[in-house]
């Protein structure tokens, strides 16, 4: 399979020519660093210590703010049940939810499932969605036991995913290629086994993270629960390996907890772009080339990278990265069996030499490079608007978790990423109305703002239902409800 692998992964013919192009990379980008650090601009050097300045905040010009304004005040007031009856009007996205083969469908099956839904990624337990929705409790209960997957509620996801994809608004935000990755903690309830403990976090209690995994148009494709105390490292490339939506995805970047070398390394073999955003540049260790006399600017290159030992055992590598890319192993479970050895083996070693190189090479550009940060920040900016929709969504039970298993944790996951890209598309259609009748109306668009407004907004969505104070015509002042039959506790 070496061939239709090396191809998948943009290999040169000659494997090895990878490695000798991220040398010379690096060779190339050491002059420009010395002539950048003696000009002592934002990237300086002061008593010998690397200093970048953090670069002022990107300003909303005046005309966007009002732009986002004026869509805000025209965007239809809607419920959140509203929103997911009217996406699945236009994709039947509930398609993409088969049942188990016994399962029987019945009327009002898509009224069940997007019920269903709701009460899932909302955290609202179900027997609260049955009294609310006026369901029976049975009915939720089967619906989510027997339709309610991880694959099948990804096939939606991904069927909303690249629906948004294809508005035309969505490409002023980005092309699909850039994504970002972070962790959101919630608070487990009980003994949950993959629950951590993390006092910043939980105080007292306990805890696990949703990681998920966003577009630079904002669509989140992947979503995964971990335990709290994992690093964001270990899974941040599952869920890029493993997508299938229309985004071409090709440059990723993760807050400073989501690298390794290890992970600069891989990202590199599948021939993808890790650019993260490193705290604390003055103390990253970077590293020369060894058997090479070149002339390195005054950061600290303090260790040494030997590119003959990397390519004696290149084979190695692209075994890994093709195993990987294939399916065989997940870029997880290989990295917590690396963790799990008592002492480092060969492949670590190989992988993590590579990695430096990688590193140094990535730190070098994104030293030099104010657009590379500036595009780094914006999309992490994004995806923490991301996560207030998604925690504005999970207002069920207090937002604490009482899921014990994992399956059903990674099961509400999908469920909330699936609301969240609901939310997401039907704000974009509804902003590009907006859009053209602002036009139609002659109010001065530019589509120069159109980068700076976002679909990740919910002020216009009721998530509570409605509430009705009307005193019921049938009921005597002078009596009583009838009391609840024990055996029907739903009624």
């Amino acid at each position: 399979m070496r061939p239709e692998l090396c191809a998948q992964l943009g290999l040169p013919p000659v494997t090895t020519d990878r490695l000798t192009e991220r040398v010379q990379e690096l060779a190339d980008l050491l002059g420009p660093m010395k002539t950048l650090l003696d000009a002592g601009g934002e990237v300086r050097l002061e008593a010998g210590e690397l200093v970048v300045t953090r670069s002022a905040a990107q300003e909303v010009p005046t005309g966007a703010q009002a732009l986002q304004q004026e869509i805000g005040r025209r965007l239809p007031a809607v419920d959140l049940t509203d929103i997911l009856v009217e996406v699945n009007a236009w994709l039947g996205f509930t398609a993409q939810l088969p049942g188990l083969e016994h399962a029987p469908r019945g009327d009002e099956h898509d009224t069940r499932l997007l019920a269903t839904l709701l009460a899932t990624g909302c955290n609202i337990p179900l027997a609260d969605m049955a009294r609310s929705a006026a369901i029976p409790y049975q009915s939720l209960w089967w619906t989510a036991t027997n339709y309610l997957r991880d694959d099948t509620l990804k096939a939606a996801g991904n069927l909303l995913v690249n629906e948004h994809h294809r508005q035309w608004l969505a490409s002023y935000w980005g092309d699909g290629t850039f994504s970002s990755s972070d962790g959101q903690r919630f608070a487990v309830s009980g003994k949950v086994r993959n629950a951590r403990a993390l006092p910043t976090y939980f105080g007292t209690g306990r805890g696990v993270t949703m990681q998920t995994h966003s577009s630079d148009q904002y669509a989140q494709y992947g979503s995964k629960v971990v335990p709290a105390t994992l690093r964001d490292a270990t899974v941040v490339l599952d869920e890029i390996v493993d997508n299938e939506t229309d985004l071409a995805l090709a440059e990723h970047t993760t807050d400073t907890a989501g690298y390794s070398d290890i992970i600069f390394a891989l990202f590199d073999l599948l021939g993808l772009f890790f650019c993260p955003r490193m705290r604390d540049l003055a103390d990253q260790r970077l590293y020369k080339i060894r058997g090479q006399d070149w002339t390195y600017p005054d950061l600290r290159f303090t260790g040494t990278v030997n590119p003959d030992y990397i390519r004696r055992h290149w084979d190695e590598l692209l075994r890994l990265a093709g195993s990987i890319k294939s399916g065989r192993v997940t870029a997880s479970l290989f990295l917590s069996k690396l963790q799990a050895y008592p002492r480092q083996n060969h492949l670590t070693y190989v992988l993590q030499a590579y990695g430096q190189l990688i590193k140094t090479r990535f730190i070098l550009r994104y030293l030099q490079s104010q657009p590379l940060r500036q595009r780094i920040h914006a999309q992490l900016n994004k995806g923490e608007e991301l996560h207030a929709l998604r925690a504005w969504l999970w207002f069920g039970s207090e937002g604490v978790i009482r899921r014990k298993q994992q399956e059903a944790q990674t099961e509400a996951a999908r469920c909330l990423t699936l609301l969240t890209n609901c939310v997401l598309l039907w704000n974009t259609i509804y902003m590009q109305e907006v859009l053209r009748q602002l036009r139609a109306e002659g109010y001065p668009v530019d589509e120069a703002h159109f980068p700076y407004l976002s679909p990740s907004r919910y002020e216009h969505i009721n998530r509570l239902g409605k509430y009705s104070f009307t005193n019921p015509a049938h009921l005597d002042p002078l009596h009583r409800r009838p009391l609840r039959h024990p055996g029907d506790p739903m009624a």
